[in-house]
């Protein structure tokens, strides 16, 4: 007689593979049985608030409020001219180092420490130094310009 071509790991590949089978199959089933059925168009409503606010209730009809078109306006109002401020500031040098080109100055009115680099610097400065100086927004934060030493 002829030896059987299927061999013990072959018959146990395909055990497996039947049994994988089985299982996908119950869990579909199952699914299938706990899946919700489509919400009803109640359910699925969603009503605004008399603030402008999503809700699951309808707003009450003696809370709504009326505008008429006339009295919208629609249009970008002028900025009024700002004035002016002093925007000079006084402080301290804490830290500079002349080799990088960089440093802080401790800001006397705010108390910050804000970033100044060499090339914003009109004289030189040392640690300790009282300057002036102006602020602006640099890409890691405040930064200081026209930096002054004061008397």
């Amino acid at each position: 007689m002829a030896k059987s071509k299927e061999t013990f790991g072959k018959k146990e590949k395909e055990k497996k593979r039947l049994k994988d089978r089985q299982d996908k199959a119950e869990k579909m089933q199952k699914r299938n049985a706990e899946a919700k059925k489509g919400k009803s168009l109640e359910e699925m409503m969603a009503y605004i608030d008399e603030n402008g606010n999503l809700s699951s209730t309808p707003m009450d009809p003696k809370k709504k409020k009326v505008f008429r078109q006339e009295d919208m306006q629609i249009k970008v109002l002028k900025q009024e001219e700002i004035e002016q401020q002093d925007t000079t500031r006084t402080g301290a040098v804490a830290f500079f180092n002349h080799e990088k080109g960089f440093g802080f100055i401790n800001d006397l009115q705010s108390g910050e420490r804000i970033f100044v680099h060499a090339t914003q610097l009109t004289e030189e400065v040392q640690e300790g130094d009282k300057v002036s100086f102006e602020i602006e927004m640099g890409p890691k934060g405040p930064s200081a310009f026209r930096v002054k030493r004061t008397a």
